[in-house]
């Protein structure tokens, strides 16, 4: 078969054609904003597919059902929310500096505003549905831990530093960059650092981190 052929485009009217791309966004930006803004018990269909200016059945014929539109929601909210270029290293520079990188990007991320909305709509729904608390866990938080676990592994046993358990690892660092200010955010018992305390912070963790993994015990 001719390779100009194999590279055609399928016709606009064809059978089989592919579903408006350009609808399918607008049905998850409206979903993302309504499922965070009214929880999911509040949200319906038919609200979302005013918001997005389409027609119910063109968000089923996108989505089969409800859950299958939150999960896609979350799964692309996370999926913006989540920068892996965070966690990639600069060609020749030390650890402690691409730690510093990773902890200031990751407390950008999950103090803000849609970040902490996402958390507080996954804490609600924690306890009704577990499947949708494992997607969410899935697109997001996993893929933070996995991509600071795949860092930790190309730098273990340099540098004086050893980590036994490289996710282990990860998941402490991860939660120290949260601490405290985070869950006050979470529960509105708080207020975003300054730029000062902000850095204050990410430079303690860092340095705790770091003196943690020494390779001789932090002696």
């Amino acid at each position: 078969m001719p390779e100009d052929h194999l590279n055609e485009a399928p016709s606009p009217t064809g059978p089989g054609r592919p579903k408006d791309l350009a609808k399918r966004q607008a049905i998850l930006d409206a979903a993302k904003n309504l499922f965070v803004r009214n929880g999911y018990a509040s949200t319906s269909m038919d609200a979302v597919a005013a918001e997005a200016g389409v027609s119910k059945l063109t968000v089923y014929s996108h989505f089969n059902d409800k859950e299958t539109l939150f999960s896609s929601a979350v799964v692309a909210r996370c999926e913006e929310q989540v920068p892996e270029l965070f966690v990639d290293r600069v060609p020749n520079a030390s650890v402690e500096k691409v730690l510093l990188g990773i902890a200031r990007g990751f407390q950008t991320l999950i103090n803000s505003p849609e970040s902490l909305d996402l958390h507080r709509l996954m804490i609600a729904l924690g306890t009704q549905d577990t499947h949708l608390s494992q997607v969410f866990f899935e697109a997001g938080p996993q893929r933070i831990l996995h991509e600071m676990e795949r860092f930790l592994t190309a730098v273990n046993d340099t540098e004086g530093l050893h980590f036994d358990s490289p996710v282990s690892a990860a998941g402490h660092f991860l939660s120290l960059i949260k601490g405290v200010c985070n869950f006050r955010l979470l529960i509105g018992n708080g207020e975003l650092p300054d730029a000062e305390s902000g850095e204050r912070h990410v430079q303690e963790v860092v340095g705790l981190f770091l003196k943690a993994y020494k390779a001789d015990g932090g002696q």
